[in-house]
């Protein structure tokens, strides 16, 4: 099964070697303000477009109630389509997910409709806490066992009203927990920019070693563990834009990787809880399985973004994340084959002579102010490339001396560039059929370390590893 197409940027397509160019912040949302007063009813009283990597905006809306009453005022978020994240679900996808769900009575957001031009849906705005950071872990059991009652919930509902509404589907019942990561690949594939020896070793290794064993097919939301509560319930599962029909199991693999951010508790106390829920065991050896597959699901979906940033990218916020989740595969895979893995060295920093034009920027930018939380955000992005080019300048030369000396022993000899590395590794990997799968684990375990050093100063948060609970079974 091929990808989705779908198109984004202007109606016409741009001068060929030239980038789209982004609309402005200011006609995107005046065009989303349009759209709910003509679609909604009623006055846009306030919009707020939301500082992060996607396009998002909440807005106020005020509209005459029927009855000549007090106006009725309206909360609605409006989330557009992603700018350089190609994982193969359009978000027309995602939205009809969503309807579907809500029209079965699981907790998420009411969708308005569907926007044109920018692409985005209109729905609820959702009250409540996304994290758990002022929870107490009390409230937060709570809040997490009512999570896993939904995911029941949801594992039980009838496949076929979605079905209709044209969600993702195996052609088998048996491809159930593959066809996700197919997506992913068919999309990354479509679009690959440049040799990725890490991505193509994780993809043969799958290939090589299917899941087999019984076959499960419901409702899923893939991406796991993003929700909204308040007093001690969810209020709404939120952020759907790859669930589909597939293994029940793969969602409860998903949002291991976020508790490393999150902390959603103790995982053992929450298996069991959703087996009581459920009314059947899980599988854990479906759930390793899909965690190690999870993990490739931000180096799928950035590797284009990342060898080729388009305008409007937050470059760090991507490489942080594939930065992080490719360590998480190396380890996920490691505890599948029995692997202890070596720990890396950290290269010595050394201090060139753009040290202190670098170290000027990074000074520039931290100590920018202005009360526009949209503008702060974007010289955060800024702030933060800054940063990594430093530590680049720093340590950057040694990594790729340090990756390519590692490469002699398995290919025989040495590349003189890293471009050269990692062209002749993905040429091995892609040749090797599963003979040095030991040997390589080691080896992009090291790389992938490597590269997260590379985000930031030592010690800062963004180039820190946050494990996650140990899977072993």
């Amino acid at each position: 099964m091929s990808a989705p197409r779908r198109r984004s940027g202007p109606p016409h397509d741009p001068p060929e070697g030239e980038p789209p160019p982004l609309e402005s912040l200011e006609s995107r949302t005046a065009k989303v303000v349009r759209w709910i007063e003509a679609n909604v009813g009623g006055r846009v009283v306030g919009i707020d477009p939301q500082a992060r990597w996607r396009p998002v905006w909440f807005a106020t809306v005020e509209r005459p109630a029927g009855d000549g009453g007090a106006p009725e005022r309206l909360r609605l978020c409006v989330r557009g389509d992603r700018l350089d994240a190609r994982h193969g679900f359009p978000i027309e996808h995602e939205m009809r997910l969503q309807q579907t769900l809500h029209e079965a009575g699981i907790p998420v957001a009411r969708v308005w409709g569907w926007c044109d031009d920018p692409r985005a849906y209109v729905m609820d705005a959702v009250e409540g806490v996304e994290h758990f950071r002022d929870t107490s872990p009390e409230e937060r059991d709570a809040v997490m066992r009512h999570y896993m009652e939904i995911l029941a919930d949801i594992h039980r509902l009838d496949i076929q009203p979605f079905v209709r509404a044209g969600i993702l589907r195996a052609d088998e019942p048996e491809h159930s927990g593959r066809i996700g990561m197919k997506i992913y690949e068919d999309a990354y594939r479509a679009i690959k920019k440049r040799p990725d020896p890490f991505l193509e070793f994780c993809l043969g290794w799958i290939d090589r070693n299917p899941l087999g064993g019984p076959v499960r097919e419901s409702v899923i939301v893939w991406d796991s563990g993003q929700l909204m509560h308040r007093d001690g319930r969810v209020q709404a599962v939120i952020d759907l834009e790859i669930g589909h029909i597939g293994d029940p199991m793969m969602d409860l693999a998903g949002f291991r990787m976020r508790t490393s951010v999150l902390g959603f508790g103790d995982f053992e106390a929450l298996y069991r809880h959703y087996e009581q829920a459920r009314g059947e065991k899980i599988d854990r050896r479906a759930i390793q399985y899909h965690h190690f597959c999870f993990t490739l699901s931000n180096q799928l979906a950035f590797h284009a973004a990342l060898a080729d940033p388009p305008s409007g990218s937050d470059y760090m916020t991507n490489m942080q994340w594939c930065a992080e989740t490719n360590i998480y595969a190396m380890e996920a895979l490691a505890e599948i084959l029995g692997l202890e893995l070596d720990a890396p060295t950290m290269p010595e920093a050394r201090a060139s002579s753009a040290a202190v034009p670098h170290a000027h920027m990074v000074d520039w930018l931290r100590h920018f102010e202005t009360d526009d939380e949209y503008t702060r955000h974007q010289f955060r992005i800024f702030f933060r490339l800054a940063r990594h080019l430093a530590r680049h300048d720093e340590i950057g030369d040694a990594v790729d001396e340090a990756n390519l000396d590692e490469l002699e022993p398995l290919l025989g000899h040495r590349p003189r560039t890293w471009q050269e590395g990692d062209a002749a590794l993905e040429r091995f990997v892609l040749e090797d059929g599963g003979r040095h799968d030991a040997e390589l684990v080691q080896l992009f375990h090291r790389r992938c370390w490597r590269y997260l050093w590379l985000c930031g100063p030592a010690g800062s948060a963004i180039a820190r590893h946050n494990p996650i609970p140990d899977f072993r079974v």
